[in-house]
């Protein structure tokens, strides 16, 4: 039924442990067959192991959403629509609340649609389709995310020209119905304005969910400095703590602008909360200010394993940074999403920070990602989020 791509031998072990990507160099035969194609994936003697989408410019030739040696007709919707339930399905359980309804809907290989972010505020999704196969499933996506009662879809895909899955929908709504470029969502009763049209990724970070209600344990009474603010994620929750003053700090005006609207939006002009737009290492670097909490939330510094060495310096010196500017006793969150920053990794670069910095450091908590960010267990690429708690003397 599907054109086939056979595997070297020896190659279908890591598809029967079922890790979600083959490689260029574990195929044996290529399918005949068009980029975002559904294939079945042979072993060398000809055995059924899996159904993929066909990627064939990719180092990842196929990525896997089925391990099944029977036939499967991927035409029908329900196939899909059943995916889309059981995740919607988690997260109604353990994350949607009457104080919470924002999370990450599908995530990738972590809810085994590879290629299909859905970002969920209120009743509207924001959809990336990340490479042709999950482009070709659209209106099956489409379809299976309002059989869940969501009545908006914008697509928010990254177009660049050396983007080699050549998705060619535009970016736009999906749906009949269409909504104005922000909207208010709640998340643990705080109330954020998301941008999802203009703003990063679909327009906020709901992977540190669970770490800013941490924060917010820690702010009572303090002087907090969020680095890397975006539109204020921990800079709200320090607030809601009781901090006694709160500093955003971002290079993006628009993004410290929005920080401010949030502040005003949850707590009017009764707090002190100053948006700072400036590069976040110059900040550090230049500031006279020193504060009791100190968040350091950069981007990915390593988007490859060859970034990986400057990432590490870039971390480094982030972090030396901020320790010079906590004041005895402080508590600082640092975090990395960077995929090929491994835990281990990061957390010696750290150490390599704290011992520049002269200091003694306490790590209180480990963190992570939430589990609307779920990691295919044989999946380990997509635990990305790490993070550390330091109380540093």
């Amino acid at each position: 039924m599907y054109p086939s791509l056979v595997l070297k031998s020896g190659r279908d072990r890591s598809v029967n442990n079922r890790h979600p990507w083959i490689f260029s160099g574990g195929v044996k035969q290529l399918p005949k067959a068009d980029n975002g194609d559904i294939v079945e994936v042979l072993d060398n003697q000809g055995n059924r192991l899996a159904y993929g989408f066909y990627s064939p410019q990719s180092q990842i030739t196929c990525r896997l959403f089925e391990f099944s040696s029977l036939p499967i007709d991927f035409s029908q919707p329900d196939y899909w629509h059943q995916k889309i339930q059981s995740a919607y399905e988690i997260r109604k359980k353990y994350v949607l609340t009457t104080q919470t309804n924002c999370c990450r809907l599908l995530h990738a290989e972590g809810d085994f649609l590879p290629g299909v972010i859905a970002d969920l505020y209120d009743d509207l999704v924001v959809l990336q389709l990340l490479i042709k196969g999950s482009e070709k499933i659209a209106p099956h996506i489409i379809s299976g995310l309002q059989k869940i009662g969501v009545k908006y879809i914008y697509l928010k895909n990254k177009h660049n020209p050396g983007f080699r899955e050549e998705v060619v929908l535009e970016n736009g709504f999906l749906t009949s119905n269409t909504l104005q470029d922000s909207k208010v969502v709640l998340e643990n009763g705080v109330k954020f304005a998301i941008d999802f049209e203009r703003g990063q990724k679909t327009g906020f970070f709901l992977d540190q969910r669970d770490n800013r209600a941490l924060l917010q344990t820690y702010t009572q009474g303090k002087k907090v400095l969020n680095a890397f603010s975006y539109t204020g994620g921990f800079s709200i929750y320090a607030l809601a703590g009781g901090a006694s003053e709160v500093h955003s700090v971002d290079i993006s005006k628009d993004a410290v602008q929005l920080a401010d609207e949030n502040s005003t939006l949850n707590f009017g002009k009764d707090v002190i909360h100053k948006a700072i737009a400036e590069d976040c290492f110059e900040y550090l670097k230049n500031t006279q200010e020193e504060y009791d909490v100190i968040v350091l939330d950069p981007p990915a510094f390593a988007k490859n394993a060859k970034a990986v060495p400057n990432a590490s310096r870039g971390y480094k010196e982030l972090n030396l940074k901020g320790l010079k500017k906590i004041k005895p006793g402080g508590i600082l969150f640092t975090f990395s999403c960077s995929q090929n920053i491994d835990r281990d990794l990061f957390r010696k670069i750290i150490f390599s920070a704290a011992a520049d910095a002269h200091r003694n450091v306490r790590i209180l908590h480990q963190l992570t990602q939430p589990l609307d960010h779920p990691v295919n267990i044989f999946h380990p690429e997509g635990e990305y989020l790490k993070g550390l708690v330091l109380q540093v003397e």
